[in-house]
């Protein structure tokens, strides 16, 4: 866990995604990873979260830093 220079707590993560989905009448397996980011009242539910736990996050995709890439910007977690 870090800061912003706001002073709001911020914890940076990784979130995984594995399913089948047909595509086109063919079954397709999709495995994604992306950057993640929650800052202020999430944090604490965030890091309740352990490595493999499946849940169901809320937010927004956001350019990253400098323009490097996306990140995934969690504003709620359902376990």
């Amino acid at each position: 866990m870090r800061y912003t220079p706001a002073g709001l707590p911020a914890l940076d993560c990784a979130l995984g995604h594995r399913s089948e989905v047909v595509e086109s009448g063919q079954s397709r397996r999709v495995e994604l990873q992306i950057r993640a980011v929650g800052i202020g009242d999430v944090v604490p539910s965030l890091s309740a979260v352990g490595l493999g736990d499946e849940c169901r996050f809320g937010g927004f995709i956001a350019a990253g830093r400098q323009g490097r890439g996306l990140v995934f910007h969690i504003t709620s977690v359902d376990v």
